[in-house]
């Protein structure tokens, strides 16, 4: 298994993909209401890519059929922008855009909270950015795979919450998936050691119940198997030697208000042609 090294000029490409997707999912946060549909998303995705000159990485990636995955509530992941698929008052959604932009993808996603919502939905919420960040937090030159994956795994047991096993962060670069694969779990110690120069995503799936899962007929949608609330953070990084950069940081609203109701009559009749 070869793992690039990026450096130099390739590394500014890099910061360059990853904060054009970082600011589009901002764009997408900045927009995000109760009574807009999913493939609203999916649309605003597709211009706001353009806009920034880059192509959405995740058109037509093994057939997947949108620019951007939206995953509600007891969605774990790849859940497929639908016109009929509207946000609504306590709800939870994560919007996952990977841009490719000038030879390389940058990757990135939040979980955005709409109105006020469960104590439950805000603790999984809450707990999948937190694992996300410790996972980022042991990261450096010379650390091992596994130190990721046990650091995320701790935090959401002691919290009470589960990891999904079946998927996990990835390298990236030239290609949206590429090796090392990252476990959200696994033991301190073990794996690959870490280098400088690689560029990795971490991006634990934190389920409030049991982390079994289930894919959906479609051959993307993927949810909880015990139909528990699921949250997810993801940020792609690069390994320094004392750490890593964040190249995705971006700061979002992840609590999206509800407007008054005049307002979200005349705002829904204006997204949907009314």
């Amino acid at each position: 298994m070869t793992i690039p090294l990026f450096k130099g000029s390739e590394v500014d490409r890099l910061r360059r993909a990853s904060q054009a997707a970082a600011g589009t999912l901002a764009y997408v946060a900045s927009r995000l209401a109760p009574g807009i549909s999913t493939a609203d998303i999916d649309a605003w995705v597709r211009e706001d890519t353009a806009r920034r000159g880059g192509k959405p990485s995740q058109l037509g990636f093994h057939g997947f059929p949108a620019t951007v995955c939206t995953s509600r509530n007891q969605v774990v992941c790849h859940g497929i922008p639908r016109p009929d698929e509207y946000v609504a008052p306590g709800d939870i959604i994560n919007v996952d855009v990977t841009t490719f932009l000038d030879g390389f993808h940058g990757d990135t996603s939040a979980t955005f909270l709409i109105g006020e919502v469960s104590a439950e939905a805000r603790h999984v919420v809450d707990v999948a950015r937190r694992c996300r960040d410790a996972g980022i937090a042991v990261v450096r030159h010379g650390a091992r795979l596994g130190d990721i994956g046990a650091a995320i795994e701790e935090l959401a047991r002691k919290e009470g919450c589960s990891v999904v096993e079946e998927f996990g962060g990835h390298g990236i670069g030239h290609q949206m998936h590429a090796p090392p694969t990252v476990p959200h779990t696994g033991k301190r110690g073990t794996g690959i050691k870490l280098r400088s120069g690689m560029v990795l995503t971490v991006e634990p799936m934190v389920n409030l119940g049991r982390p079994g899962i289930r894919l959906m007929p479609d051959g993307w949608t993927v949810v909880t198997e015990d139909g528990s609330l699921s949250a997810q953070f993801e940020h792609t990084i690069l390994v320094t030697g004392d750490g890593c950069e964040v190249l995705t940081r971006q700061e979002l609203v992840l609590e999206i208000p509800v407007p008054t109701l005049p307002r979200l009559i005349a705002e829904a009749s204006a997204l949907h042609g009314g």
